[in-house]
């Protein structure tokens, strides 16, 4: 004879329109879940309709995935639609902030092997498909058995410990104020998205409960820095004497200093982009750049990405009024250098694009050539980026409107003032003298009118000719 088994406790709730019921061996265990369920009522808590549980059960159970599971899902969430230089500044950030968010150090791989196994790999989604080396398999293996709840982040101490290690480079000493508040505002976004996901018990971002002081970052330009116009003609001449490659380049310097263009944006400047008439003012027309960010981190596997202009939409283009002198310095460029076959006016002798090196080695000769010994060794010009500043330092001393210099050189009003606050300090001093002089001027006595008719204190017989009277 067959005994039949027991019916199990089955404990029954609604949600809105649907039902739904859990199975128990005892008695005992179904009213404590109905108890539960209950007491998550009389709280107030809502219940999420699809799978009838009380919002802190559902907290509790996405809670349970770690910081690096976390992490991954950041990644694949943001990839597709992100830049490459973002894609690697988000893995440069990650694999500073993980390994310090794991809950023991034993068994851990080293630094190094770290830094590899998340940099190289897991947060590089071109390479989710690959197979890892052996220790860069067992880092990673490590890091998914150990690395702490993303729910323990709403504790300020743990939060923390992801900005003390932000602030430190693999070596142990402290990073560049602009790297740690690079990697800060990453971890700011994958907390924000932590709080969507709904893994904390407030809708509130942790990194905003913690006090923290970023490092001091010095933004503004350093005066010390700045060429005058006569030193940059120096340098450009250092550049052009340098044979062939040197007159190749001299006009790609040019464009950093006459139209205060950024490096990449020069790298992808086309002839069709230029207006270079035989007399008068000429006009470049900016639409984008090549930033090199290395074949890893690109969707058609090459070193350079095309990017529009920077903080701009995609279409968008930025005209840049550049002088006479200039102008003729171009024509002399492409009817000498010619362009490459897309059209772009510089390039390497295979007609690829320019790589830093290259022109920097350049660049250093030339100041070493032209500069006297002590002002080699200081900040003057250092790097050919600062050929950029000299040129919006030089519209600003020049009298030029902030608001049109910020215009020509693709920064906002507020940054302008921010970077080059220094420089307009400067300029600020001399219009105080101007208005100053204005004043003293303003403030000695009136001179007494000249008769009706004598205007010009003459004699009625008197007329001018070429400022002579007769």
């Amino acid at each position: 004879m067959t005994r039949e088994r027991p019916k199990p406790y089955r404990p029954r709730w609604r949600v809105g329109q649907r039902e739904h019921s859990k199975s128990y061996q005892l008695k005992a265990q179904a009213d404590g879940r109905r108890s539960e369920l209950m007491s998550a009522v009389r709280r107030g808590e809502q219940f999420d309709e699809e799978v009838g549980l009380p919002a802190s059960e559902i907290r509790a159970m996405q809670g349970a995935i770690t910081w690096y599971e976390h992490t991954l899902n950041y990644i694949e969430r943001k990839w597709a639609a992100a830049p490459a230089k973002s894609r690697k500044n988000y893995a440069d950030a990650l694999a500073t902030i993980t390994p310090a968010l794991a809950k023991t150090r034993v068994g851990r791989p080293d630094a190094a092997t770290l830094r590899k196994a998340l940099y190289g790999w897991a947060y590089n989604h071109n390479r989710w498909d690959d197979e890892p080396p052996a220790d860069v398999a067992h880092a990673l293996r490590w890091l998914a058995k150990n690395s702490l709840p993303v729910s323990m982040l709403e504790q300020p101490s743990i939060v923390r410990l992801a900005l003390d290690a932000l602030a430190l480079k693999l070596d142990g000493k402290s990073a560049a104020p602009r790297t740690a508040r690079r990697k800060r505002a990453c971890l700011s976004d994958v907390l924000g998205l932590a709080v969507e996901q709904g893994y904390f018990s407030t809708p509130v971002n942790p990194l905003t409960t913690v006090k923290w002081a970023a490092p001091k970052t010095a933004e503004e330009v350093d005066p010390d820095s700045v060429a005058n116009p006569r030193q940059v003609r120096a340098l450009l001449k250092g550049v052009r004497e340098q044979g062939k490659r040197g007159e190749h380049l001299e006009a790609f310097f040019g464009c950093l200093y006459y139209a205060a263009m950024r490096p990449a944006e020069v790298t992808a400047l086309r002839l069709a982009q230029c207006h270079l008439p035989d007399k008068g003012w000429g006009t470049l027309t900016l639409r984008g750049g090549f930033v090199r960010v290395g074949k890893g981190w690109t969707d058609d596997g090459q070193a350079h990405e095309a990017r529009h202009l920077k903080a701009r939409a995609a279409k968008d283009s930025r005209p840049v009024l550049i002088p006479p002198h200039f102008v003729r310095m171009l024509r002399q460029h492409v009817a000498a250098h010619g362009t490459a076959p897309d059209g772009r006016l510089f390039r390497t002798n295979r007609g690829g694009l320019l790589q830093e090196t290259g022109y920097g080695e350049v660049w250093a000769q030339a100041r070493t050539d032209v500069l006297s010994e002590e002002e080699a060794a200081s900040q003057l010009a250092r790097r050919p980026y600062d050929l950029r500043h000299a040129g919006v330092s030089f519209w600003l001393s020049s009298g030029v409107d902030p608001m049109e210099c910020a215009r020509r050189a693709g920064h906002t009003i507020a940054v302008l003032f921010r970077v080059y606050a220094k420089v307009l300090a400067r300029t600020q001093d001399a219009a105080n003298r101007r208005i100053d002089a204005a004043m003293r001027e303003w403030s000695e006595p009136e001179q007494p009118r000249p008769p009706p008719g004598d205007a010009w204190g003459t004699r009625p017989d008197q007329t001018w000719d070429r400022g002579e009277i007769r």
